[in-house]
């Protein structure tokens, strides 16, 4: 393993705990519901309120996302998990308190690994527990946009409190402390948002804020023990996770040199200031004053239920992306990026299979049309879907549409260029009906076959060598660019519906 990188002569040491709401109806001890966008308060339950004589009961689906995701990551499932009071107050927590595990997490150890600049990384995870979201408070103007015309709206300045998301079901991931720069982090948490998406634990919208990361960031002089820790909380975005992390890092060494010492602190991050500022002081597990909650049995997880949960996992993104490799010959970072959604590796299968379903005179090479499948995917697929701010399930060209393209281009009926202006028709006008139909039809119609008439070539060739013998010259005097200019005159020639490496090859003839 390489040394990890010194900023500034020092060693950062970052670990994350990421908030995963879970993909349930209900919340974790009610049955009130837990969609999302509900005006304020009227998803909040007697439980939820916790009005007098309410008991919590579990919700068995959220301990079976939990069960999901320990398989997932290799870690122990724990037979039996106790839940905790974790005593604290908000005006956004009715209780005054919070439903949560410590010592005995249903969670336990596993292991997060993904690719940083195509290099394999490991992050081992301490733990991973149930626990119950808080509500919202509201300020300012978000508050008067709800209030406009009532009577409390013209009191000055309010927070107003909102009890939806009270109560809904979180999985908290802690990591160890085992990242060493903010690309690692974000790497690292981007290959757990692919995981518990993948797994269907978590819809991962972090707009939404059902994936909220906290970085726990402190650096240290190499070999030294481990620096006083900051955590940055409730970063909902990779892009902030990494910016907040740069900041912290460079604010904490900053403050070493110039003689100060760090205290532990929970901070926020600014995006618009680019900068952390302190929340308040850091609390440690003792200042919460944990105990068994009473009424809570212990979750009990017999084998059975493990076994069940088991068999249902679908092929996870690293064992697929392992298979795209063995299976399909492609490099690990082409693997790793068509893996990195179940939408995704569904796209790439469907339109390989319909690519080597069409006929072709050319023998078989389920290599080389995988690379091809893999490359247009990651280019001019993903070029199109991110111009539309689009997911891959949502693109008009389906993958079966895109397999016969795609095998008029392994054919040469096309040319790569001519491939693109059909895409480009397909994507504002997805078709209706057979693929191969629709793909011959919008070939025919704009003029992009390429020319199958060899004679016809040559006869441009030889035009436009007699026509250039300056650069016919040069091309003999080893000047590989005026080559080049020869390929694109006979490409304007054909209006670009010659096969390129056929030009090539009739032009070095020609030239001799």
């Amino acid at each position: 393993m390489t040394q990890p990188p010194l900023t500034r002569g020092f060693e950062v040491v970052i670990g994350i705990e990421t908030h995963t709401q879970l993909a349930t109806r209900s919340k974790i001890f009610s049955g009130a519901s837990t969609a999302f966008g509900a005006a304020p308060n009227c998803q909040a339950s007697a439980v939820d309120l916790a009005l007098p004589g309410t008991l919590p009961v579990m919700n068995r689906a959220a301990v079976e996302c939990a069960i999901r995701f320990g398989l997932a990551i290799g870690a122990k499932v724990a037979p039996m998990s106790i839940f905790a009071r974790k005593n604290y107050f908000y005006p956004d927590l009715p209780k005054g308190y919070q439903i949560s595990q410590y010592e005995t997490p249903v969670v336990q150890g596993g292991a997060i690994e993904f690719l940083v600049g195509g290099v394999p990384h490991r992050v081992n995870l301490t733990r991973a527990h149930l626990e119950e979201d808080a509500g919202k408070s509201i300020h300012g103007e978000a508050l008067g946009a709800f209030l406009a015309g009532s009577d409390v709206a013209s009191h000055g300045e309010l927070t107003g409190v909102d009890l939806n998301r009270a109560g809904t079901p979180l999985l908290e991931i802690v990591s160890e402390p085992d990242m060493r720069s903010s690309v690692e982090a974000a790497e690292y948490a981007k290959a757990l948002h692919a995981l518990v998406v993948w797994l269907g634990i978590c819809d991962g919208n972090m707009q939404e804020g059902s994936f909220r990361c906290d970085a726990n960031v402190s650096v240290r002089r190499p070999g030294a023990p481990y620096g006083t820790r900051r955590e940055i909380k409730n970063l909902n975005s990779f892009r902030f996770l990494q910016q907040a992390i740069d900041y912290e890092v460079q604010w904490q060494i900053d403050l070493i040199e110039d003689g100060g010492e760090v205290r532990q602190a929970t901070v926020l991050f600014d995006p618009d200031r680019g900068e952390t500022r302190a929340m308040r002081s850091k609390e440690d597990a003792h200042d919460y004053r944990y105990f068994p909650d009473p009424d809570l049995p212990p979750l009990v997880i017999g084998a059975d239920w493990v076994a069940r949960v088991q068999g249902e996992l679908p092929e996870l993104p690293a064992a697929m992306a392992a298979r795209f490799e063995r299976e399909y010959r492609l490099p690990a970072p082409d693997a790793a990026a068509l893996t990195s959604s179940r939408a995704s590796a569904a796209y790439f299968e469907s339109a390989l299979a319909a690519l080597q379903a069409q006929p072709t005179s050319a023998a078989p090479d389920a290599q080389a049309a995988a690379k091809l499948v893999a490359n247009w995917m990651m280019g001019e697929l993903a070029r199109r879907l991110n111009a539309a701010g689009s997911s891959i399930d949502a693109a008009p060209v389906g993958p079966v549409v895109l397999g016969a393209l795609l095998a008029r281009l392994r054919d040469r009926a096309i040319s790569a260029n001519g491939a693109k202006q059909a895409f480009d028709e397909l994507w504002g006008a997805p078709p209706e009906g057979d693929a191969a139909t629709a793909v011959d039809a919008i070939v025919a119609a704009r003029g992009l076959a390429q020319m199958s008439d060899t004679g016809e070539l040559e006869r441009v060739v030889e035009g436009v060598v007699a026509a250039n013998p300056k650069l016919v010259d040069e091309v003999r005097g080893g000047k590989e660019k005026a080559f080049n200019a020869l390929v694109g005159q006979t490409m304007k020639a054909t209006r670009g519906q010659a096969d390129p490496a056929q030009v090539n090859q009739l032009l070095r003839k020609k030239i001799g």
